[in-house]
């Protein structure tokens, strides 16, 4: 679970974490969740918003200057506390890294992290670290929904009588879900619903196909066996072996 591996990481005062995620707004909620809990200070910049600061109810209070990225990383000492923790979360901070000022800014905050407890955490889909950070972050991936994930969120779509598929109708369903974000997978089981009355595996399958196309380098292949086949596949080349042997 995220906001559990995030937790240790911060306990243990790693200041620089990369978290390569695909689902911003999931992993958001997560972190939030946990500086909630563990009353720790929150911060957010993008480039589009600014900077926004959790405040003391729960709220976003939106600072609308300080839209300069080296401004927003040095924006994280101002909430330091002498007995708490910190967070400056940087959606698809990526984008900045080609700057030496930004760089170099970062290096200087995530050192000094150590003495004040501030941590800088860059959201990114991609892991992009340049040569002089490479030390100073450490990776954490937020992962996939599971099945049960998947379960609940193919429940949040149908909803009606009739519409949920169950016993082994679910467990294909769930199958070919595998690997979507939550996104996706939504989206997927929606259109689903449109065409069929209920998520059926067939539309989630052409939508992960059509989403394997974006790379231009991958193709999917929706092999009919199953293990007990395989078995049987590997038994008959054993006989044939023999036979040939003999």
């Amino acid at each position: 679970m995220l906001s559990q591996r995030l937790k240790e990481y911060i306990s243990a005062c790693f200041t620089g974490i990369w978290l390569q995620s695909h689902e911003h707004p999931d992993a958001l909620r997560e972190i939030a969740q946990l500086c909630r809990d563990e009353k720790w200070a929150l911060a957010t910049w993008d480039v589009d918003k600014g900077l926004s600061v959790a405040g003391a109810n729960g709220q976003a209070a939106t600072a609308a200057s300080a839209t300069d990225p080296v401004a927003a990383i040095k924006s994280v000492n101002s909430l330091a506390t002498p007995k708490g923790s910190a967070l400056l979360v940087l959606p698809n901070f990526h984008r900045f890294m080609s700057s030496t000022e930004v760089i170099q800014a970062l290096a200087h905050q995530v050192q000094s992290g150590k003495n004040n407890r501030t941590f800088v955490v860059i959201l990114s889909p991609i892991v992009q670290i340049p040569a002089e950070l490479d030390k100073l972050f450490t990776v954490i991936e937020h992962d996939l929904p599971g099945r049960k994930q998947l379960e609940i969120i193919a429940g949040g779509i149908a909803t009606e009588k009739e519409e949920m598929p169950k016993g082994e109708d679910l467990q294909r369903l769930l199958d070919a879900a595998s690997g979507l974000t939550r996104y996706e997978a939504e989206g997927a089981f929606s259109l689903s619903l449109v065409r069929n009355a209920k998520p059926q595996p067939e539309t989630v399958w052409e939508l992960k196909s059509q989403m394997l196309k974006k790379s231009g380098l991958l193709s999917l292949h929706r092999g009919t066996e199953k293990f007990a086949d395989l078995g049987g596949l590997v038994l008959k080349q054993a006989n044939v072996s023999r036979n040939l042997a003999s």
